[in-house]
């Protein structure tokens, strides 16, 4: 059994840029055998030989194992370097790691909330959903960037649209063309609920936007136990050994980086250092 502390080799089979800079690795396997068994939610850590290793979230489709997906900001070194990548060059992975979002109820509304590169660990889950949309009452998603230019997944907006997923999008500066919402995703949050209790909500994005948005869901009525957020914090070594992501008795790495509410309820207010 190979440890989860020593990366394997897979090879970078296609690198697309979603925006100027948030680009897409599909990985796969060196040796093509399946690759590895992943639930929406969980990450896996990337490295980029000789620059660094970087928590990635795992966005790719849950019913198509084969390959691993990951959505990337270019932010530090590490990521930066992972931008100039091509087809054929190799990157170390360990993972996946983490808990993963919950499959709601059938029959229940499902709201799912994104801010900017949170779309990213949402996106299986809404594959998920699509695939199932006969299961649940009322799916949507509610969507917010800076401006137009930074939305990713185009395409897969359009196609979730023609599934049966409800999606309201808006920005927070408009351009010349944008017919949508202006404004954060807040106030988008109480007219999708129809009844709260049979809401199961999922947000991931910049934390200060998930305080606001969780806010509005306990105003309107649906319970921690059914909000779950997915955490970003400084996560470094994927088991919980170094350190770096605890969060009260939790280390984000393992114990998350998917959490109810209510499990971290009184620990969530406190701002990351």
């Amino acid at each position: 059994m190979k440890s989860n502390q020593v990366p394997e080799v897979y090879t970078v089979e296609s690198i697309s840029h979603e925006t100027d800079d948030v680009f897409t690795l599909v990985l796969a396997s060196r040796d093509g055998k399946r690759g590895k068994h992943f639930v929406p939610g969980q990450f896996n850590m990337l490295n980029h030989f000789g620059y660094g290793e970087a928590a990635i979230s795992i966005s790719g489709d849950p019913q198509n194992q084969e390959k691993l997906v990951h959505t990337i900001r270019a932010l530090g070194c590490t990521t930066k370097r992972m931008q100039e990548l091509s087809p054929g060059d190799e990157i170390g992975l360990r993972g996946p790691f983490g808990t993963s979002w919950p499959v709601p109820p059938e029959g229940s509304n499902v709201l799912l909330i994104a801010g900017g590169l949170g779309l990213a660990p949402l996106r299986p889950v809404l594959y998920r959903l699509a695939a199932n949309r006969d299961k649940y009452a009322r799916v949507r998603l509610i969507y917010g960037v800076k401006e137009p230019s930074e939305i990713i997944y185009r395409q897969e907006l359009k196609l979730w649209r023609e599934q049966g997923i409800e999606i309201e999008q808006t920005v927070d500066v408009a351009d010349a063309v944008w017919k949508g919402h202006v404004g954060v995703v807040t106030p988008l949050v109480a007219p999708a609920i129809s009844d709260a209790n049979k809401t199961c909500a999922m947000l991931c994005g910049p934390e200060i936007m998930m305080r606001f948005v969780i806010k509005e869901l306990l105003g309107s009525g649906v319970v921690d136990k059914n909000i779950f957020i997915s955490l970003e914090r400084n996560m470094q070594c994927g088991v919980g050994t170094c350190g770096h992501c605890q969060m009260g008795p939790f280390f984000v790495c393992k114990d998350g980086p998917v959490f109810s509410y209510e499990q971290v309820q009184p620990w969530f207010w406190i701002k990351e250092l």
